[in-house]
């Protein structure tokens, strides 16, 4: 096993554009890429470039169809076929579509491979984590969804339990969907509660079905919670669960929506919590899945301000390289952002507020509290199925 990480990238994966008027600007991969160099997380990298995902692997989740109606769009955009959930406001067909969401979707598999057989002991795609799109159609911003794909070559090639963990401030419907009645994965969604967010899944009843009840968990979050009810909520539900499954591999989806300067969800999370996620999560992956951690970006919108700081914490953290959270950002770096955006870019890699400070489930709940509300709705409705105490 070699101890080093792998970062997944290729240029082209910046050629996933919606359009100008989309907030899925692809800005956000170049100046995560940029930053990452910047701050020197590469040095103790390997920076891999992978085959982009072909037509049997992209059958491993998604239909026959929906592949060739993909294609059809990517060659002909005004021919989109909407009943796919493309050429759609959230999903707008372009040229170049099946072809760039390939490469995506190739660079999580790879980052699957590398890890089961071996080459690095962590891996890192930001440009994935494209969790919504469902086997028969497009959704949220999301054509292929790589998450699933990566979990999906994993079972291919031996694993016989992945656990997936994704704190995106959306649901993570569509790994959800993949594997719902699947108990060799379990997947665990941390999001904004489906009464005021995008997809209106993700309920805490939603616990799998046939041989894979109880292998979905939801957390829905009330809109409003911040950090502190955040890692209250990821600790009181995500580590037991992980202690539990032991998987072979643990795959986490890392979306910075959850952020509060963020336009499109109404969470109230700093940079410094989803730093302390993503710590926890590689924590996570080494006491229970011998290392072994395929971390995905996923959504993000204020593609300046909080996007590249969160990933390029990621990436440190897979590396081996923490970037403290007082760390100056290079000059450099922000006047790129500038001379690119005519954003005035931040200055430090934290939001001030570090270390991060949250009550531990153990220590007593409050059942009048929302945010324990939803934890103990989770709990209640998982950990029984899973022969725990709720």
């Amino acid at each position: 096993m070699s101890g080093r990480a792998q970062l997944m990238w290729d240029e082209a994966v910046t050629g996933y554009d919606f359009g100008p008027e989309h907030p899925m600007d692809p800005v956000r991969l170049e100046l995560t890429r940029s930053l990452v160099g910047a701050l020197g997380l590469d040095r103790d990298m390997e920076v891999v470039r992978a085959k982009p995902a072909g037509e049997s692997t992209l059958r491993l989740v998604h239909r026959e169809d929906y592949v060739a109606a993909v294609k059809a769009a990517s060659a002909d955009p005004a021919a989109a076929d909407q009943a796919y959930g493309l050429g759609t406001m959230d999903d707008p067909a372009f040229v170049g579509m099946h072809e760039v969401s390939s490469v995506i979707a190739g660079l999580s598999v790879g980052a699957a491979e590398a890890v089961w057989r071996g080459d690095a002991l962590h891996a890192v795609n930001f440009a994935g984590g494209l969790h919504h799109a469902m086997p028969g159609g497009a959704s949220g911003f999301c054509i292929y969804n790589d998450a699933s794909l990566a979990i999906a070559r994993l079972l291919e090639l031996g694993a016989e339990r992945v656990a997936y963990v994704d704190v995106d401030v959306h649901h993570g419907d569509g790994v959800q969907a993949a594997f719902w009645e699947d108990p060799r994965v379990l997947t665990i969604s941390l999001h904004e509660h489906p009464r005021t967010l995008f997809p209106q899944t993700g309920w805490p009843e939603e616990t799998g079905a046939g041989a894979g009840e109880g292998s979905a968990v939801n957390v829905a979050l009330p809109a409003g919670t911040g950090d502190a009810g955040w890692l209250r909520a990821f600790h009181a539900v995500v580590p037991e669960l992980i202690a539990d499954f032991r998987p072979d591999v643990l795959v986490t989806q890392h979306g910075a929506d959850t952020h509060f300067e963020d336009p499109l969800a109404h969470l109230a999370v700093s940079l410094d919590a989803q730093r302390a996620v993503q710590v926890a999560c590689h924590e996570l992956a080494h006491e229970y899945a011998g290392g072994k951690w395929v971390a995905l970006g996923g959504g993000g919108y204020a593609v300046v301000e909080v996007v590249p700081r969160s990933w390029a914490h990621l990436v440190g953290i897979a590396a081996g390289r923490e970037v403290a959270p007082e760390t100056v950002i290079p000059e450099s770096w922000r006047a790129e952002v500038f001379a690119r955006t005519r954003q005035l870019a931040p200055v430090r890699m934290s939001d001030g507020r570090w270390p991060v400070e949250w009550g531990e489930w153990e220590a007593g709940y409050d059942p009048a509290d929302r945010l324990d509300q939803a934890v103990l709705a989770t709990r209640r409705a998982v950990f029984p199925l899973r022969g725990l105490l709720a």
